[in-house]
């Protein structure tokens, strides 16, 4: 059986892509094959991988992409977008695919504040993307289509 294949997309691929590309392939193993990528990669900040690693979650191998690496792959079942902001520089309709999702997920990039604030900016976007994401699971497992 062919497992399915999911791309996530926002602009940098350093925080909230990164994170689900992680997380997916935590919870579902085998099932998907998980890529993430940014409209503009870029350096990922060491909050992204540190919240990871406290949800238990491998980061190895975890670095940002370009979605010009994707445009000849075909992610037959899903593109997930994560941001707003990506989809209006690179429409999910670019990218050849099966269903197109968007997740509107603030940057926590963008946090501002003791480096305690920032952190906790982090993990808010990690479980947002985790609850979103085993949401996801759940209604794959049904058989539906949710486009939480």
């Amino acid at each position: 059986m062919d497992r399915k294949r999911v791309l996530f997309i926002c602009v940098g691929n350093t925080a909230r892509s990164l994170m689900a590309e992680a997380i997916l392939r935590s919870r579902a193993g085998d099932r998907f094959e998980v890529a993430s990528a940014g409209v503009k990669p870029s350096t990922v900040p060491e909050q992204t991988l540190q919240v990871l690693a406290e949800a238990g979650i491998d980061t190895s191998g975890l670095h940002s992409k370009s979605v010009r690496d994707y445009l000849a792959t075909s992610f037959n079942h899903y593109v997930i977008t994560v941001c707003e902001e990506a989809e209006e520089k690179c429409p999910r309709a670019w990218l050849p695919g099966g269903e197109k999702i968007l997740w509107s997920i603030a940057d926590p990039a963008a946090a501002t504040g003791t480096q305690e604030e920032i952190l906790n900016a982090f993990r808010g976007a990690r479980d947002e993307i985790a609850r979103r994401i085993d949401e996801w699971l759940g209604s794959d497992e049904s058989g539906q289509h949710l486009t939480v």
